[in-house]
């Protein structure tokens, strides 16, 4: 009979030996943990008294039927986003809890109506209205109610249904999404050749009625670096970029076999770079493009939401399709991190942690309170609802949030009927 490589009478004197080690080192690994947690504790409560003290405001564009601008315009105001002052010293950090700027772009549709807003620190109202305006000058600027509030659905009694979902990145943060030079708005054309990918979002969410509001928010913060969740130290999405291609590399070469013997002033590089096939010399030159330009880090919601009497579950449908014309089969893409629904029936009762806030008092009821609480709180970096965000670079966030060309002939979508006009400057007083 053959013997066992490790007998049962030795793992479980191994099991106890590490038990009662364990329990012998409480005193050292206890106060480290605990430590541990307080700090964390305390970090969150600095963040916290920080972020009540500022004040944020809710401003809504409106622009001109005649403003036929390339998403690059929106991809110059973007670049006014990338605010890292703030938190530059551990000071800063971790005794006053300071944390740089976020803002939110918004798209909403309110009844079939499409608006554009942005959500940013009151503070920096007059330079992000600085930079719409430069790029454009006709467009109307106004600070509004945030519409959020116009939806009770906090209320036990409330006659709203909701359905949302949480968005990441199908890979990882270098690879890039198809961006609007991909579908070629940053050459000139005729505004009818044009193929404007946001136009797919405009037409169907300007199709729901009265009663129904669809929401989309990216929180955007400038991207400083994140931390490898591997390692104890922070890597940046350009770290990160080099290794994918190092990869990449390192396939081709195994694929290709040991190199041949190289010729007086061939270099090694030189050689890798040719045994590639011609998509992964597209995805190499992709990543480096993506890369070389700034990076925010992000974090996207949607929701749909109706009266029960007009709550149309087929408009979810909606929600994908309105980002699925971004995703690349061999790039990158956009994929549910969560969303309100069940995947089996019994999930629906088995809560054993229910929200006392809760809808319907249970956990589908608690998961659509929570993604609803976290839109309108506009939170992803910070508590109550932080989760890890994804790199997204200034083209592509101008390609997913822009005001649209006359190509959008979406009528639901609000312009201004006339752009507006300065008076001119000789005249008389």
């Amino acid at each position: 009979m053959e013997t066992a490589f490790f007998s049962q009478e030795f793992l479980r004197e191994t099991f106890f030996q590490l038990v009662f080690f364990s329990l012998k080192m409480v005193p050292i690994w206890a106060p480290l943990s605990l430590g541990a947690i307080s700090w964390k504790l305390w970090v969150m409560y600095k963040q916290a008294e920080f972020l009540n003290k500022q004040e944020n405001i809710l401003i809504e564009i409106k622009i001109p039927k005649e403003a036929p601008k390339s998403p690059l315009a929106m991809e110059i105001v973007l670049n006014s986003l990338y605010i890292t002052i703030g938190e530059s010293t551990w000071y800063d950090r971790y005794v006053l809890g300071k944390v740089r700027a976020d803002f939110s772009l918004e798209i909403a549709s309110i009844d079939g109506i499409v608006h554009f807003f942005i959500r940013t620190p009151a503070r920096f109202k007059k330079a992000v209205e600085t930079q719409i305006y430069s790029q454009f000058s006709t467009a109307e600027i106004y600070e509004v109610p945030d519409y959020t509030a116009t939806v009770p659905y906090a209320k036990k009694d409330s006659d709203w249904r909701v359905y949302g979902t949480e968005i990441i990145l199908s890979k990882p943060d270098p690879y890039p999404i198809k961006t609007y030079i991909d579908y070629g708005l940053d050459k000139d054309q005729f505004e009818e050749k044009k193929v404007d990918p946001i136009t797919a979002m405009l037409e169907s969410w300007g199709s729901i009625g009265k009663g129904e509001q669809m929401w989309f928010q990216i929180l955007v913060r400038a991207n400083k670096g994140k931390k490898d969740p591997t390692t104890l130290w922070k890597r940046d999405w350009k770290d990160e970029s080099e290794k994918l291609i190092n990869e990449i590399m390192e396939k081709a070469k195994g694929r290709s076999g040991p190199p041949p013997k190289l010729t007086e002033g061939e270099a090694e590089q030189d050689h890798r770079f040719s045994m590639l096939t011609e998509g992964e010399r597209n995805i190499i030159k992709a990543i480096e493009r993506n890369v070389s330009k700034i990076g925010f880090d992000c974090g996207i919601r949607m929701l749909y939401l109706g009266k029960k009497s007009v709550y149309d579950a087929a408009n979810i449908a909606g929600l994908f399709g309105s980002i699925r014309q971004y995703n690349s089969n061999d790039l990158n893409g956009f994929k549910p991190l969560r969303y309100t629904a069940v995947d089996y029936p019994w999930q629906k009762y088995f809560d054993f942690a229910p929200d006392p806030i809760s809808i319907n008092g249970d956990r589908e009821g608690r998961w659509k309170w929570k993604i609803f609480d976290a839109y309108r709180r506009r939170s992803w970096f910070f508590f109550p609802y932080e989760r890890k965000p994804f790199v997204l670079n200034v083209e592509e966030l101008a390609t997913i949030y822009h005001f649209p060309g006359r190509v959008s002939e979406t009528p639901t979508f609000q312009r201004l009927e006339s752009k507006r006009s300065e008076p001119p400057a000789n005249l008389p007083i």
